[in-house]
């Protein structure tokens, strides 16, 4: 695992999926894809500067080489205000040398070569249109496969963040990640790469049996529901997507509990717009999504839990 500096403490940090719209209720393909939020991204960096959070930008393809986007996120990135990092959906990442099929959406499925240069198209773009050098890689769909960290490790990316803890994604051809730490580790004997893993966590008094007991539960989807309505156990992903702001305290409490030197909060940028992702169909819905923002904020800095950034893990990690 990782060890950090002592002053270090136990902090936060928020990462954006930032991706194009797309209906997610359909099959994948290269051009069904919309850009209608990126303005969108300004009013949630405005938001974040005024928590004293620096968000994590994880840009795909269509991002980077969106204007909209640079104009929106070049000076915040510039000034230190907000990081970059990489995410790869294969799907809309040139070159298009493979089959379109859901194996293949989990870049870390493609042949080591393709996966390497449709990720090096994507630092490149990234690099120039946004103005700054990526710190963090997150497959699209937790895309990881057996080559992704040589590639990394040869683009100098400091930390993987695509391992989401207490999921499987193996029915479809993804990565398992259910038996994986909730805590950092390193990838590499080097200790160049780190595992940044999504924080999700187990509540209720059968927690201690969820690691063996919720995958039993997949097939059986009412009894896992009424486990999680009589509050014995539950799954909790920190994401205002899908998760009350009582299911995320209640999560970040466990998280705490358990030591978790970081915990990873995410969600998808079309969420910042109404109707193009599941979770914001309405107005109501998205102020309901800053709300929860704004909670989990303040309860985080009840608990003594500052935001965090990228360079802060890794110095603090150098300096352990």
């Amino acid at each position: 695992m990782v060890q950090f500096a002592p002053g270090f403490g136990q902090r936060f940090i928020v990462t954006v999926d930032t991706e194009e719209e797309f209906d997610w209720r359909r099959p994948l393909d290269r051009t069904s894809h919309g850009l209608k939020h990126v303005p969108l991204l300004a009013k949630f960096q405005e938001f974040c500067e005024g928590q004293a959070v620096a968000p994590v930008y994880l840009v795909d393809y269509p991002i980077a080489t969106c204007p909209r986007a640079a104009e929106v996120l070049r000076e915040p990135l510039a000034s230190g205000r907000a990081e970059v990092g990489v995410q790869l959906h294969p799907w809309v990442s040139p070159p298009f040398d493979e089959d379109l099929s859901e194996f293949n959406s989990f870049s870390g499925n493609l042949p080591a070569t393709l996966e390497r240069e449709k990720f090096a198209r994507l630092y490149e773009a990234i690099t120039a249109n946004l103005g700054a050098a990526p710190l963090s890689y997150r497959a699209g769909r937790y895309g990881v496969g057996p080559n992704t960290h040589r590639v990394l490790k040869e683009f100098g990316v400091p930390i993987d963040t695509s391992a989401r803890s207490l999921f499987d994604y193996s029915a479809t051809g993804g990565a398992n990640f259910r038996d994986l730490p909730l805590k950092p580790w390193w990838i590499d004997e080097e200790r160049s790469l780190m595992e940044l893993p999504l924080t999700t966590v187990f509540w209720g008094p059968l927690r201690g049996a969820g690691s063996w007991l919720y995958p039993r539960l997949w097939r059986a989807p009412r009894i896992r529901g009424a486990m999680s309505r009589f509050g014995l156990l539950e799954r909790i992903p920190m994401t205002p997507e899908g998760v009350s702001i009582g299911e995320a305290i209640r999560g970040a409490d466990i998280a705490l509990d358990l030591g978790l030197p970081v915990i990873v909060l995410s969600f998808h940028s079309p969420s910042l717009g109404t109707g193009y992702t599941p979770y914001v169909r309405s107005e109501d819905d998205l102020d309901a999504l800053y709300d929860w923002w704004r909670r989990i904020f303040a309860h985080l800095a009840s608990r003594n839990v500052r935001p965090t950034s990228n360079r802060e893990i890794m110095d603090a990690a150098a300096l352990a």
